[in-house]
């Protein structure tokens, strides 16, 4: 029994700091060019990632800490395989901890059993935000396009678009009050904009959209979005 436990504790990934020491060494030997290391380092890289096991001592042999020379070793190349390791530790715990579907693009909509469908069996936890429009209407374009731009930042977000007369509510969408986005999420609407570009600048873009829906608290957090200016700045 004992045996079996101390196999699991060897291929199981592990927490806390001495359950991280051992994670990062396996990702270290991965990461590195193994056709071009000396054997030297290549076989001190294999037994960090595979600590041999005493029968007497396995469990603390594998907690064991990190001797000088290892140390000196990760210190050579440690940089830029650290950024990829903690991106890697931060995309599987979001994974880990995400719920519901992934979009890409904005997804057109060519009926009103189309849009009632989209709405009313979407995921609970996806927000939808659908936006009705009509082609030579002032600033339709525009916010077509920077619904585009978003899609790309909010993969968790369903964005959708149907032109008014497709709705077959084209009464109560008129020109006065398109474009309108509606925003839904568990088949409830949380925001009924019409003639939303009233809220914007004469010219607007997708961060403006963004910003406008952000002050209603309408769209999720961005992925990641911490890790990777802070990678950004360490460059520069």
């Amino acid at each position: 029994m004992s045996d079996k436990m101390i196999d699991l504790e060897e291929t199981a990934t592990q927490t806390g700091p001495k359950g991280v020491i051992n994670d990062w060494r396996r990702f270290k030997l991965e990461s590195m060019d193994q056709d071009n290391l000396p054997a030297a380092k290549k076989e001190l890289l294999r037994q960090m990632s595979s600590p041999s096991r005493p029968k007497d001592d396995s469990k603390s042999n594998i907690n064991r800490k990190m001797s000088v020379q290892e140390y000196e070793l990760l210190k050579e190349e440690d940089e830029g395989c650290l950024k990829k390791y903690r991106k890697q530790c931060m995309q599987n715990m979001h994974d880990k901890l995400s719920f519901g579907p992934r979009f890409e693009g904005v997804h057109d909509l060519d009926s009103g059993e189309a849009f009632l469908e989209v709405i009313e069996k979407e995921h609970y936890s996806t927000v939808v935000v659908v936006h009705i429009y009509k082609i030579g209407v002032k600033g339709c374009e525009e916010l077509n396009n920077c619904l585009d731009c978003l899609a790309t930042e909010y993969p968790t977000v369903k964005f959708c678009r149907i032109d008014a007369v497709a709705s077959g509510a084209a009464e109560r969408f008129s020109d006065e009050v398109l474009p309108t986005l509606l925003v839904y999420k568990a088949g409830e609407l949380l925001g009924n904009f019409l003639a939303c570009t009233q809220h914007l600048h004469e010219e607007f873009f997708a961060t403006d959209v963004e910003t406008f829906l952000n002050s209603y608290g309408l769209l999720p957090e961005k992925e990641l979005a911490g890790v990777e200016d802070e990678e950004e700045n360490d460059v520069e």
